[in-house]
């Protein structure tokens, strides 16, 4: 650690859609200053440890858990500058900055809401995590399509007639001599996996990653000419909006609610379209949301050290 670089503590409590947020913006702060992260994870019930003797100027968080322990922090750490990403619920005056989905519609004086939500996603980051995948990439035939499948959320629900919809339309764009780059979550139904491998086990253009071996979400992102994604999640909605290409959405069953504003943010943008069975290749300004959020937080954390 330099005698300039200053220390940010990156809380979350162990969920990778939930890191990913509160790292994403800290790394991205960490591209405009000397800045030292240091992972924190909090858990989301029980007691919470001491954090130590290494004293922050920035923390950044994601997560109730983070909530949880925004308190003790900001005790111990009364000058650091803390941020907070999505909607804290609570305890608002915690913070010097919060960043939340500005589909949630929350307003304040410390509140920079932005189009989805922080993530790790550059072209260098695509790039690196491309490399060691190249070899099975390049024996896919092109154009490729990568499909970010998703599972039940508060909002949305993954069910048999929902998933069936979605394999027709996957074999549809298969059909069209689209390879398929196919990566399921956590949250997709089991059942619907195993549908899913026995439809394309034998087919040289479906690449399937099922959560086993070393994970080539962001080769999918980079080698992809389209981004298919269920309408589940801000995160991957957002992380493909980011990478710039062409973002198809999915539907699922439920009730989208604030999900709608998100959809038609997204659409405005021009970077997503629904898929209607007809493929377009279309152009626009990648996301740059993280960035713009971290040169907020840049600003704050300066003014703080001249105050």
């Amino acid at each position: 650690m330099t005698s300039s670089e200053r220390t940010c503590f990156v809380v979350f409590d162990g969920r990778r859609g939930i890191e990913n947020q509160a790292l994403g913006l800290a790394e991205a702060v960490a591209r405009l200053t000397a800045l030292r992260l240091m992972p924190v994870h909090v858990p989301r019930s029980g007691p919470i440890e001491e954090p130590g003797a290494i004293a922050p100027e920035l923390w950044i968080g994601c997560g109730r858990a983070a909530v949880r322990a925004s308190g003790p922090h900001r005790r111990a750490f009364p000058d650091c500058v803390m941020v907070y990403v999505q909607h804290p619920r609570e305890a608002f005056e915690r913070f010097d900055l919060i960043v939340p989905p500005r589909h949630d519609r929350i307003d304040g004086p410390n509140v920079f809401p932005i189009l989805g939500s922080p993530n790790r996603i550059t072209p260098a980051r695509l790039a690196e995590g491309a490399a060691p995948f190249a070899e099975r990439a390049d024996a896919l035939p092109a154009p490729r399509a990568a499909v970010l499948i998703g599972g039940d959320s508060k909002h949305h629900r993954f069910t048999k007639e929902a998933g069936d919809y979605l394999l027709d339309r996957l074999a549809f764009v298969r059909s069209r001599g689209v390879a398929l780059m196919v990566t399921v979550s956590r949250r997709t139904p089991e059942d619907f996996t195993d549908v899913l491998r026995a439809r394309f086990r034998r087919d040289p253009g479906v690449w399937l990653h099922d959560g086993d071996g070393a994970n080539p979400y962001f080769a999918f992102l980079h080698y992809a000419d389209w981004i298919f994604v269920t309408e589940d999640s801000t995160n991957m909605l957002t992380e493909a909006a980011t990478a710039g290409k062409p973002v198809y959405r999915l539907g699922l069953d439920g009730d989208a609610g604030k999900f709608k504003r998100l959809y038609g943010e997204l659409e405005a943008h021009g970077a997503m379209r629904p898929f209607l069975g007809r493929l377009e290749r279309w152009d626009y300004t990648p996301l740059h949301e993280t960035d713009r959020a971290a040169r907020r937080v840049l600003e704050i954390l300066d003014a703080r050290a001249h105050s």
